[in-house]
């Protein structure tokens, strides 16, 4: 038998390759926090901009160009540009709720403080299924999740529609990421196609 994958939906791994410096963990690990559905987020949505952040904003930009690059290949020069970022803190016993991320075209996160023995970040497929048998092995074409190890100094770039989410933390420790959106910037489309669009 021969298996075709097709139209797979990317999930990009980069690694930072150096330890957080003290001035981005202190400015990420001590943001003021508001309430989300079943954890709290920074409130500030801009921390990217932070100049403090200003080298690992430079390590998301360029990551950003090359996954538009490899991934979707565009024929016009398009950039994806940061509109808004802030940070995630999940405590144990709490959870991040299934969600997706509107506006955006690829969204992001950076893990600033995760346990790699039990932090996972958990992907859902969508869609109805006709008909739905009984599994015997779980593998990427049967399942309707799959998850990813979390690991600091990680970051995953992803579809901005593609649903996720974090189960309930274990442990003593308090979870932490930093999360982003994107939009396109560039001419989009085709004049003929009567898609054009100028951003």
């Amino acid at each position: 038998m021969i298996t075709h994958g097709l139209f797979p939906t990317p999930v990009c791994c980069f690694d930072l390759g150096r330890d957080l410096s003290s001035k981005e963990k202190k400015l990420l690990l001590n943001q003021d926090q508001k309430s989300n559905a079943s954890n709290t987020t920074s409130v500030d949505r801009n921390l990217l901009e932070n100049t403090k952040l200003s080298s690992l904003r430079k390590f998301v930009e360029t990551s950003l160009d090359e996954y538009i690059k490899e991934i979707c290949s565009p024929a016009q020069d398009i950039k994806l540009r940061i509109t808004q970022s802030w940070a995630n803190y999940t405590k144990p016993g709490q959870h991040h709720h299934k969600h997706v991320h509107p506006n955006s075209l690829i969204s992001g996160v950076f893990y600033v403080k995760t346990n790699k023995d039990s932090d996972r970040i958990y992907f859902y497929r969508d869609g109805y299924q006709q008909i739905k048998l009984p599994v015997d092995q779980w593998n990427l074409f049967n399942s309707d999740s799959w998850w990813l190890t979390a690991e600091t100094g990680q970051l995953l770039l992803f579809p901005s529609f593609f649903r996720h989410m974090v189960e309930t933390v274990e442990g003593d420790d308090t979870r932490v990421s930093l999360s982003f959106n994107t939009f396109p910037v560039g001419y989009i489309g085709d004049d003929e196609a009567l898609t054009g669009l100028d951003l």
